[in-house]
């Protein structure tokens, strides 16, 4: 995933991409040190989401 410019923190994040998919709960934003891959993979599958498709939208949120 390409690096991008964060003003929001990641709490607000979550929160946000809470507020926008009823599906998503706090476990599916767990990860330990290492494992954000995994954690974005997941995310992807249960949004039906492509990479790309999940890296626009947190950089949509970075514009709220």
């Amino acid at each position: 995933m390409k690096s991008m410019l964060i003003t929001r923190s990641w709490r607000e994040q979550k929160v946000m991409l809470k507020q926008r998919y009823s599906i998503l709960i706090d476990s599916d934003f767990d990860f330990k040190e290492g494992q954000k891959e995994g954690m974005l993979e997941k995310l992807s599958l249960k949004l039906n989401k492509t990479r790309e498709e999940l890296r626009l939208l947190f950089a949509e949120l970075q514009t709220y």
